[in-house]
């Protein structure tokens, strides 16, 4: 979504300027934490209040948003189906992707994304060894315990991963789990220099994760592969992280290609 306050207008391959517009502000409120005042809409798109209060009267009516008793509006409940058919979707497209890590590296493959404030896996492309990891699709965990989770929250900036962790805790996993916010701000530093995050016993003894975000993705994702410890080691990550990379870009032009086309 553009940063800039010019308001969209309908593109020349025969868009419908009113979708544009409404789907521009669900965006916008979105990134503003889910509830605004239709002032603060206006501020960021430059569209003229009348044309907000016209189009937010329209999401209201048709329940994808709701307005708050202090008269600002929230996004609503019927985007939740949406939301989840989309991150099914979204699972089924990277499966392929998955395989691919499962079939060159021999260990589980997974994707999650980042709902509110936990992580949740939406695939998987389980192992051929026999020893069981303990994420699964739809399980949700905080993200400060996961390599998934590093590698998404170190694209947030260093204040905003402040208040996720103020709101959810820092409970610990294991012995190894990360519970304090600059010990985690540390380790995302980390991230951010070596292009990669790990898992290294923090969600659970003996199993290791590598995780890389995916690049440009519709919502922020990642992708990762986790294994025992004894076998997910220093010379295997070497190995493992460049793959990692190249098959999140991949799957990104994916995503990317089935947004145009579809």
């Amino acid at each position: 979504m553009p940063s800039s306050a010019e308001p969209r207008t309908a593109t020349s391959s025969g868009g419908v300027q009113s979708l544009e517009r409404a789907f521009d502000l669900l965006e916008r409120m979105a990134d503003a934490g889910g509830e605004v005042g239709l002032s603060e809409l206006s501020a960021s798109s430059g569209l003229p209040l009348p044309t907000i209060h016209r189009l937010m009267r329209t999401l209201v009516a048709c329940g994808y948003v709701r307005q708050q008793p202090n008269r600002r509006y929230a996004l609503g409940p019927r985007l939740i189906r949406l939301g989840e058919s989309s991150a099914r979707l979204l699972g089924t497209w990277a499966r392929p992707h998955l395989a691919r890590l499962v079939e060159e590296t021999g260990e589980t493959a997974n994707m999650a994304l980042l709902d509110g404030d936990e992580v949740v896996y939406v695939a998987q492309v389980p192992s051929r060894h026999s020893v069981r990891m303990f994420t699964e699709v739809g399980r949700r965990v905080l993200p400060h315990t996961t390599g998934v989770g590093k590698a998404l929250l170190a694209q947030s900036a260093d204040d905003e991963v402040r208040a996720l962790l103020a709101r959810t805790g820092m409970p610990a996993a294991t012995e190894k789990t990360i519970t304090t916010p600059d010990g985690f701000l540390a380790e995302l530093a980390r991230v951010r220099e070596s292009g990669f995050a790990m898992d290294d016993n923090e969600q659970e003894i003996g199993v290791r994760c590598l995780a890389v975000p995916v690049p440009d993705s519709p919502t922020s994702a990642a992708i990762s592969i986790s294994g025992p410890a004894g076998r997910v080691t220093e010379a295997a990550t070497e190995r493992i992280v460049p793959l990692l990379q190249v098959v999140a870009a991949e799957l990104s032009q994916a995503l990317a290609a089935t947004t145009v086309t579809a």
